[in-house]
């Protein structure tokens, strides 16, 4: 039945993709699992899926239901202001045309998940490289994040949209409002209680072995041919071995995530109406949607807190919500179906981005031909 999406992974090896694999399941039964290449090209060591991998910023849904769980519990509105509870964030600055101004709007909470808080992804801004020094290269999460509300704001709080920083504020957030570590919250509300084991956000010292190798994709300049290379493996998003970041620095494996958007679906994690609100186009008409249009590359969906989804303007045929990583990773959640999908690879830079848009279609037309078939024919085995 998947000859189709087979042949899309077999595609993306023979582009240079050292290894990857994916998993599908519909009504929480596994319903396809497939691996090619090699975790480690140079060692010839065949991709299984069970390679523990940085999935980037598929690590945002997870910071986000972590932050949603607090929300549930009565802990903080959507749209208090930030300040209230971090007041490094009351008084913020903006970039102006003649330098920085104070800003007139204040960021609030709802602003972080939708990423229309006016921040960036500088990882080198003054602010970071000054918490560097100051943490003696440890950066915990809390702390460091105060040193990010000294970074200028691109825009006014609310009034553009700029894929930024913004979740891994989100993480520090999770921190204050409970008391606790981010890891140490994730661990205990969302791993632990779905059997999920080798998954974090603080990679143990001991533990860094574990990870596969990652490549890079370098083309060679005036070319647009692959030229994927092996590269030391660090995430650059995680600024100290004591920083958790919300927004890019999960490691996880193609199991573990998959039996988290399991969770995340049947409800184990958020209410239902919780993850319908997640998953509802939360865009402003005009600079936001903007922004965001012009930053994704089309107006094909919409985005909600923390995740793609269906847009709320015009007529879609999108029944899904997710997001990618850096590396390739890619997850799809799609109700409508009864769906769950979680691709991996550790390619940064990759040269598939747009062979991995093919993924789910892919599974939504034999999922739609085995219902029809189903329905024409009946399923004896189900009595229908």
């Amino acid at each position: 039945m998947f000859e189709k999406l087979k042949e899309l992974m077999d595609s993306m090896i023979a582009m240079g993709i050292p290894g990857a694999s994916i998993l599908v399941k519909q009504h929480g039964t596994e319903i396809y699992r497939y691996a090619a290449g090699f975790s480690d090209r140079e060692k010839q060591i065949p991709m299984t899926g069970n390679e523990r991998v940085y999935i980037y910023s598929c690590s945002k849904v997870i910071t986000c239901t972590a932050a949603l769980q607090l929300w549930e519990k009565g802990k903080f509105d959507l749209d208090d202001e930030l300040g209230k509870y971090m007041p490094e964030f009351a008084e913020m600055s903006v970039r102006t045309a003649d330098g920085c101004a104070t800003a007139r709007n204040k960021i609030t909470i709802r602003d972080l998940f939708r990423m229309s808080a006016g921040m960036d992804y500088n990882l080198t801004s003054p602010p970071l490289m000054k918490a560097r020094a100051e943490t003696a290269g440890e950066c915990p999460t809390r702390e460091t994040v105060r040193y990010m509300a000294q970074q200028p704001l691109l825009y006014e709080p609310g009034q553009g949209w700029q894929y930024s920083l913004a979740h891994d504020v989100i993480a520090a957030l999770v921190e204050v409002i409970s008391g606790e570590k981010f890891e140490n919250y994730v661990e205990k509300n969302i791993f632990a209680p779905l059997g999920i084991k080798n998954s974090t956000f603080v990679l143990k010292e001991d533990e860094k072995d574990t990870i596969a190798p990652l490549y890079r994709n370098d083309p060679l300049p005036d070319s647009d041919e692959p030229r994927i290379e092996r590269i030391r493996c660090a995430n650059v998003y995680i600024f100290g071995p004591q920083y958790a970041s919300g927004g890019a620095g999960c490691v996880s494996t193609l199991d573990d995530y998959s039996t988290f958007l399991e969770g995340l679906k049947d409800g184990k994690l958020l209410k239902a109406d919780t993850v319908k609100m997640m998953s509802t186009d939360m865009l402003e008409e005009g600079p936001q949607r903007a922004g965001h249009d012009e930053w994704c590359g089309s107006g094909t969906y919409g985005y909600g807190l923390g995740v793609r989804c269906i847009p709320s303007t015009g007529e879609s045929s999108v029944t899904d919500y997710g997001w990618g990583g850096a590396a390739g990773a890619y997850l799809a959640v799609d109700p409508a179906n009864d769906l769950t999908v979680f691709y991996v690879q550790h390619v940064l830079n990759s040269p598939n981005k747009l062979q991995r848009t093919q993924i789910l279609p892919l599974i939504q037309e034999v999922v739609a031909g085995t219902s029809a078939s189903r329905s024409a024919g009946g399923d004896r085995e189900n009595g229908f």
